[in-house]
C-alpha cells in the first residue's frame, strides 16, 4: 500500500488481531502432525473437498479435537493465548465463561487455499500453524464493513484496477497477515476470512477451534449468552 503523508487523521475502529509464537516441543509438534495425516485417511466425507480447496477435518467427522488426548498440552497452551486475547481487547475475564465450542485440524497441499468464509455460531476464533514454511501463503483478512467508502462497492479491486484509487490504509479492502510455524493467530469469529493458495511443495497445517463467551452472571446483561447450567433441554 501507498505510503500515507503526515495529514490530520484519525483512525477509529480497528480490527484487533492477537498473534503470538506458543513454544510447543517439536516432537511433540510431529507427533500431532502425524495424527492428523491418519485422521486425513479416516475421513467420511472426501466428496465435500474439492481439488483447489485444503482438507478440513470439521466436514470429515473431526471436529471436536480437543476430545483427543494428544492434543490436552496443545490446547493447554492455546487456552493461556485466548485468555490474553480477551484481556487485550478489554474483557473482564472473571466476568465470562470460555467454551471450546469446536476445533479441527486443515491441510492445505500445493495449489490449494481456504476459501474466504466467517465462523458465525462462536465468538472467538484461532488458527494455530502446527506445519508451515515461511515461503507458504499469508492468512487474509477482508474488510466487509468499508467503513471509508462513499460508494458502495467503491474501493473493491476491480475499481482499483481502473486507477480510481490509490490502495492505502483508509481503503483496504483486505489485509495480508504474515504467519509462521508454531505462530496462533486468534480474531472475532464474525470476521472473513481466507487463505492465499499455496505454492509450495511443503504440506501448510492449522489446527482451527471456535469459541464461545458465556456470562457467568447474566442477570444485568443482555449481550452475552447466559450460563449453560441454567438452559433446559426440551
Amino acid at each position: 500500500m501507498a505510503k500515507e503523508k503526515n495529514q490530520n487523521l484519525i483512525h477509529l475502529f480497528p480490527l484487533t488481531i492477537y498473534k503470538n509464537r506458543l513454544g510447543l516441543a517439536e516432537n511433540e509438534r510431529i507427533e500431532l502432525i502425524n495424527d492428523v495425516y491418519f485422521q486425513e485417511k479416516q475421513s467420511k466425507n472426501m466428496k465435500h473437498k474439492s481439488r483447489s480447496k485444503g482438507w478440513t477435518g470439521d466436514t470429515q467427522g473431526f471436529e471436536f479435537i480437543f476430545s483427543n488426548k494428544k492434543f490436552n498440552n496443545l490446547f493447554s497452551l492455546i487456552s493461556k493465548e485466548i485468555t490474553e486475547y480477551v484481556k487485550a481487547i478489554g474483557i473482564n475475564s472473571d466476568k465470562i465463561d470460555l467454551y471450546y465450542q469446536r476445533a479441527w485440524a486443515t491441510i492445505s497441499r500445493k495449489g490449494e487455499n481456504i476459501a474466504m468464509h466467517s465462523h458465525n455460531q462462536s465468538h472467538i476464533t484461532f488458527a494455530y500453524y502446527l506445519k508451515k514454511t515461511k515461503d507458504d501463503g499469508k492468512l487474509v483478512f477482508h474488510n466487509e464493513k468499508g467503513q471509508n467508502e462513499l460508494s458502495w462497492k467503491m474501493f473493491s479491486n476491480n475499481l482499483y484496477q481502473e486507477n480510481l484509487f490509490t490502495p492505502n490504509y483508509s481503503n483496504a479492502a483486505l489485509g495480508h497477515l504474515s504467519t509462521e510455524q508454531d505462530e496462533i493467530v486468534v480474531f472475532p469469529s464474525k470476521t472473513q476470512h481466507s487463505t492465499i493458495t499455496n505454492q509450495t511443495a511443503d504440506d501448510r497445517m492449522s489446527i482451527s477451534g471456535d469459541i464461545s463467551i458465556i456470562a457467568k452472571n447474566s442477570e444485568k446483561l443482555e449481550t452475552l449468552l447466559t450460563p449453560v447450567n441454567m438452559w433446559k433441554k426440551f
